[in-house]
């Protein structure tokens, strides 16, 4: 049997908010208004929370994304990572990731982005393994949908046990690394669960069970739209 480490994204490989930080860009490019930014920020506080209901908030985005380009979304996210996630990359956890491989683990991203997010930090990362949110296309355009269940809270647990049958991988010996208390299911299931950067219910539990805490405090470059977060 063999080892995996699954890795989060957001506040754990990139040190900010990835959903903020696309909402900033295409506010930046134009894309959208000031007004727009409101909702975003309070499904980030209802996710801190863990009080947000997963399938009404992606309902909300697949509605503004059903109908465009598949090839025109790949695009704008490439060149939104290139301006803005590369800098919020995490060098300790880059190195986490680094050591893992090293060490001959099976090494994945498990994280509720979609695909259009993962996929370049995967190949920034060299992890192969994706276990996102992958938005369905249909002739060449999005529509509005997504693989099932969403890769979430209990979504996740599903992936990774389907991932680690798929792949013979022990998940006793295996690492979860994630900043979010909506990640508990999947962190009990691993025998390794790290918290990075945990919000406040999550470094509660990791106390009171005696989980390590990782601190990977990296910030964006200065200039990256989040630097100012």
């Amino acid at each position: 049997m063999r080892t995996a480490a699954f890795f989060d994204i957001d506040r754990t490989l990139i040190a900010t908010d990835s959903g903020m930080l696309f909402m900033r860009y295409l506010l930046q490019q134009g894309l959208l208004k000031r007004r727009d930014l409101v909702r975003p920020i309070y499904y980030t506080l209802l996710h801190r929370l863990n009080l947000l209901d997963i399938n009404a908030l992606f309902a909300r985005y697949t509605d503004w994304v059903r109908g465009q380009s598949h090839d025109e979304m790949r695009q704008l996210c490439d060149a939104w990572f290139a301006a803005c996630v590369r800098p919020a990359i995490s060098a300790a956890m880059a190195a986490k990731v680094a050591e893992h491989r090293s060490a001959g683990h099976v090494v994945a991203i498990l994280s509720s982005a979609t695909n259009y997010v993962a996929e370049p930090l995967g190949r920034e990362l060299e992890i192969e393994h994706l276990l996102v949110n992958r938005l369905l296309v249909a002739d060449g355009r999005l529509t509005g949908d997504a693989l099932r269940p969403l890769c979430y809270g209990e979504g996740k647990r599903h992936w990774a046990e389907q991932f680690a049958q798929a792949h013979g991988v022990d998940l006793q010996r295996s690492y979860f690394y994630s900043d979010s208390i909506t990640d508990l299911p999947t962190l009990d299931l691993v025998g390794h669960p790290r918290p990075v950067n945990p919000d406040r219910l999550l470094r509660r539990h990791a106390r009171r069970h005696g989980w390590p805490i990782m601190a990977a405090k990296a910030r964006p470059a200065a200039g990256a739209i989040g630097a100012s977060r």
